[in-house]
C-alpha cells in the first residue's frame, strides 16, 4: 500500500513527460523564419517612392492630354 502513492505520481509523470508543445514549437519556427532586417525600411521607402512617382506621372499624362485637347 505504501508503494502505490509514489508508482501513480511516477506514472502521471512519466505519462505528461512525453508530451511534445507543437503549438510552440510551430511558433518558434515562424518567428526564426522572418526576421527583421535594417533593408526593410529601406525597401518601404523605395516602393513608396515608385507608388508617389506614379502618381506623378499619371498626373503629368492627364495634364499633357488637357493641353493637347485645348490646343485643338
Amino acid at each position: 500500500m505504501k508503494i502505490l502513492p509514489p508508482l501513480l505520481c511516477a506514472l502521471a509523470l512519466g505519462a505528461c513527460s512525453h508530451k511534445v508543445p507543437e503549438p510552440q514549437a510551430a511558433a518558434a519556427k515562424a518567428d526564426a523564419a522572418r526576421v527583421a532586417t535594417p533593408w526593410d525600411d529601406l525597401k518601404k521607402q523605395e516602393q513608396r517612392a515608385k507608388d508617389v512617382q506614379k502618381v506623378v506621372d499619371q498626373q503629368a499624362e492627364q495634364q499633357r492630354k488637357q493641353i493637347e485637347a485645348a490646343e485643338q
